[in-house]
């Protein structure tokens, strides 16, 4: 059994408290992958086994595709993306569910958006199982617009695009 990587102990800061971004290591890997069982088991009773359980986290960590957020020690979530083409494709985002509604599922998406910038790519593409109706009505908030529904790999899909605004991005940078 996997160690839980749920222990911060003063939770209720919020996104505010100070949590940190940094690219995943191999020693990250067993706090990723039970973040990612944490995130994604409540799933599990709509469908089965969801599609980010099957993501193999230590060869998308040894890629540096995988990106976690930290308070102090603890691990609190993470997510996958890697450039593509003409996007960046974020492929997978979790944050432990006692830490939901604070912000800081959107801090890691909003990190993929500007790594999407930095790489001069002008849009970031993502999907959801449709039965997470959850994440279908939160991306729109995000800026995410609807473009597919489809089976994809076995799975019911929706499928999002989001187009950045590089130019405020420069402007705002100089």
């Amino acid at each position: 059994m996997h160690q839980s990587c749920s222990t911060e102990k003063n939770e209720s800061l919020g996104p505010y408290r100070k949590a940190e971004i940094r690219a995943a290591t191999r020693a990250d890997t067993e706090a990723v992958e039970q973040c990612a069982f944490e995130t994604y088991s409540r799933y599990n009773d709509r469908f089965g086994k969801p599609a980010p359980h099957l993501v193999e986290l230590a060869s998308a960590i040894d890629c540096g595709n995988v990106t976690v957020l930290t308070l102090g020690e603890t691990l609190i979530g993470y997510v996958v993306y890697y450039p593509r083409a003409d996007h960046m494709h974020l492929e997978n985002v979790g944050v432990l569910p006692r830490f939901n509604g604070r912000g800081y599922g959107r801090r890691l998406i909003e990190h993929v958006e500007q790594a999407a910038i930095r790489d001069g790519l002008d849009a970031v593409e993502l999907y959801t199982n449709e039965k997470m109706v959850e994440n279908i009505a939160m991306y729109p908030k995000l800026g995410y617009t609807e473009v597919d529904r489809r089976i994809d790999n076995g799975y019911s899909r929706v499928f999002f695009r989001k187009t950045l605004n590089r130019g405020a991005e420069n402007t705002q940078r100089g």
